[in-house]
Formats: structure tokens, C-alpha cells, sequence
């Protein structure tokens, strides 16, 4: 149990968590992964490369120190991460791997600073939160098992169907490889493949979202090719499915998990997406037209049409279902023949502010960072209430939209 007096010494270091928590992370990352190398197998090296992960690690550790007297306000943070920490099948060894090199992280960082009793009251602050952290994640293993078809750790899923779905983003139907049941899932979660890399001699896992509605047979990921970077982890995954991932090959796949998904709510709701950041947006639309008359917008914004996947299902779905609108913008419209409810330029709320808004009304928001922001404060602008608004971005949580 940490002390009132810990939790003093502990709090003390936030004004250098604040200035240096990316330097310690840093350190950290590289310091586990010279001790324990079999752990580049479970992280993405691509988020490591990018910077990503010790960001958002220093904003983790951040935070907890900001709340270490009233570590529960942060469940939604950590909910977010056990989610994530599940998907990987990351188990309670993992905390005492990196409790050990976390500590002599800060015990090298801030050298004669780190006193014992300062090293002391992290080590019971650490443990503190890793079992916090690992609890939930327990209980989280123990929903996933509990499912019908539901599984721990990874699963062989086959892939029967590829489907091209613009110039950049193409389709993988995924049916487990044991002709087992498939657990259903929240329309919005995502699910991590794992596939080995031989460029870097590395199993990776990724997350992508489920791009269908639940269907008790299959997980439809829907993936954007990426440019990537020579000799770099970033693009690697993306690429090596389009280019040598095909119809008859098997994946590695978790359980559906994640918090961004469609809440029970009878009143409006408001899809706003960028580019590939619409998938989990499509499985939500999907389970929304399957069920009923509830009224639902659909704005998304892409390049062009030659990059604009799905269009045609969401057409249909806006036909044949009235309480179904839709917003479509392009960067370069073109010579998009059917202009109706189409726009140039990115996605402006401000054009639709009348059809999209009411006190009733939630919105989900997925796409780059800065997509989201500017998509986040144009709502609140309109005066959305910030409970009203949900989004999720891909990769390592960084954004505090609060």
C-alpha cells in the first residue's frame, strides 16, 4: 500500500515527467529492448519508430503521477489500454519485465536526484498501477472466453476473400481456420492480426478495425496501403497484406476489443470520418440500417473518388433507407458527375450545421489527428456538448481533446 508520503514524492516529479517524460520513455524502450528482445515481437516497432508509443507512454505515466491520490479517475484511460494491452495478449509477466526497466529507466535518468526513497515510492506507485491494470485486463480475458466463439491470445483465421475497394484500400474476409464459431462484437472494435516480417526478422501485430456488422461468420478488415518509410517498420504490415497476403493464407487474429463503439441511444447520431478512419464508422452504419428507423448522418471526406472506398454500400444504404443522409467531400472534386450532397475541400461541419444538430444527437469521429481536432472543435463551436462526442485514433492514444 503506498503512503501518504510516497505519493507526495511521486507527485514531485511531475514537473520532470512534464519536461523530460519522453527522454525517459525513450530510454526506457530502448533499454527493455536490449534486455528482453523477445518483447519486439509483441510491440509495434513501426509505433516505436514513429515515436508514437513513448509519447504515449509519457503522457500515461504523466497522468498517473498528476492522480496518484485518486488513481480511479483515470479508468477511462486505463480501460482504453487494457483494451489495447488484451488485443496483444499481454499478460501480468509482462508488468514485472517492465516495472524492471521502467525503475532503472528513472534511476539513470535522473541520477543523483533518484534517492532511494524516491525509487521506493515508484516502485509501490508502479506495482500499484499493474495491478490495477492487470485486473482489468483479467476480467477482460475472462469476457472474451466467456462469448460464444470467443477465444484468448491469438487464433488462426483464414483469409477467403480479398477485395479491392479503391486505389488504396483493400478488404480481407477473415473465417476462423478451425471452423469454430466467431464472437460477436460492439460495432466500432477492432481486432489485432499478427504476421511475421522477414525484412526485420520480427513477428508484428497490428489493430485494425472490423469494417462489417457483427455476422456471426467472419471479421472484414479493410486496409489502407502505406507509403511507408525504406528500411523502416512503418508500412511494412499494410504493404505485406496487399502484396503477399492472398485468398487461402492464414493470419494470426485476437478477440474484437476496444471502447469506441455504437452506445444504446435512441436519439440522432452523426458518422464524421477521413479516409480510412470511416471502417470502423461502416460497421456501426451497418448495424444502424439493420436496425430500425433510428436517423443517422454519414459525412466523410477523402481525396478523391478515386480513393473514396465503400462508396457504392453507402449509397445503397442511403437509398433504400430514408432516415439515412450522407455528406460527401472531396479534396479535388473533379468531374463527380452526381453532385448532390457532395463539397470540395475538407470536411466542414459549418455547411451542415442545421441537418446535424440537436440536443439529442451523438456524434463518433474517426480519421487523422488533425482531422479529428479540427472535426472535435467545430462541434463544440456549433455547441455540441463534449459527453455528445466520441472518437477514436488509430494507433497509441495521444490526443487530450478535453
Amino acid at each position: 500500500m503506498i503512503t501518504s508520503q510516497q505519493k507526495k514524492l511521486v507527485k514531485a516529479t511531475v514537473p520532470i515527467l512534464k519536461e523530460h517524460g519522453v527522454l525517459l520513455t525513450t530510454y526506457f524502450y530502448k533499454r527493455m529492448f536490449e534486455h528482453n528482445p523477445e518483447l519486439k515481437h509483441v510491440f509495434n516497432m513501426a509505433n516505436q519508430h514513429n515515436g508514437k508509443q513513448q509519447t504515449a507512454l509519457a503522457m500515461a505515466v504523466l497522468a498517473y503521477a498528476e492522480h496518484i491520490e485518486n488513481p480511479e479517475v483515470l479508468l477511462p484511460v486505463l480501460d482504453h489500454i487494457g483494451q489495447k494491452h488484451t488485443s496483444l495478449s499481454i499478460r501480468p509477466e509482462h508488468y514485472q519485465i517492465v516495472g524492471k526497466h521502467l525503475l532503472a529507466s528513472i534511476a539513470e535518468v535522473l541520477g543523483e536526484t533518484a534517492t532511494a526513497e524516491l525509487l521506493k515510492a515508484w516502485e509501490v506507485a508502479y506495482f500499484q498501477l499493474a495491478g490495477l491494470m492487470s485486473g482489468h485486463e483479467s476480467s477482460l480475458y475472462i469476457q472474451q472466453v466467456q462469448k460464444a466463439g470467443g477465444w484468448s491470445g491469438w487464433r488462426p483465421f483464414l483469409v477467403k476473400n480479398k477485395v479491392v475497394e479503391s486505389a488504396e484500400i483493400t478488404s480481407f474476409y477473415l473465417y476462423p481456420a478451425d471452423h469454430g464459431e466467431v464472437a460477436d462484437f460492439a460495432p466500432g472494435q477492432y481486432v489485432s492480426i499478427r504476421l511475421f516480417l522477414p525484412e526485420i526478422n520480427l513477428l508484428q501485430p497490428r489493430q485494425y478495425s472490423i469494417s462489417s456488422g457483427p455476422n456471426g461468420q467472419y471479421y472484414r478488415i479493410s486496409v489502407k496501403r502505406e507509403a511507408g518509410i525504406q528500411d523502416t517498420p512503418e508500412g511494412m504490415i499494410s504493404n505485406h497484406l496487399h502484396q503477399n497476403i492472398h485468398i487461402g493464407d492464414l493470419i494470426d487474429v485476437s478477440a474484437p476489443a476496444g471502447n469506441f463503439f455504437l452506445k444504446d441511444h435512441n436519439g440522432p447520431v452523426v458518422f464524421i470520418s477521413g479516409g480510412v478512419g470511416q471502417t470502423p464508422l461502416l460497421s456501426m452504419l451497418e448495424n444502424l440500417v439493420k436496425g430500425g428507423q433510428r436517423q443517422g448522418t454519414w459525412i466523410h471526406g477523402c481525396r478523391d473518388k478515386n480513393v473514396h472506398a465503400f462508396k457504392e454500400d453507402v449509397e445503397k444504404w442511403t437509398a433504400e433507407n430514408p432516415h439515412i443522409q450522407k455528406h460527401i467531400f472531396y479534396n479535388n472534386i473533379g468531374s463527380e458527375t452526381d453532385l448532390e450532397n457532395h463539397y470540395e475541400g475538407w470536411v466542414d461541419l459549418n455547411k451542415l450545421e442545421k441537418d446535424i444538430h440537436t440536443d439529442q444527437t451523438v456524434y463518433y469521429v474517426c480519421g487523422p489527428v488533425p482531422f479529428i481536432e479540427k472535426q472535435y472543435k467545430d462541434l463544440i463551436n456549433i455547441g455540441v456538448s463534449k459527453s455528445s462526442i466520441y472518437f477514436e485514433e488509430f494507433g497509441p492514444q495521444t490526443l487530450q481533446l478535453i
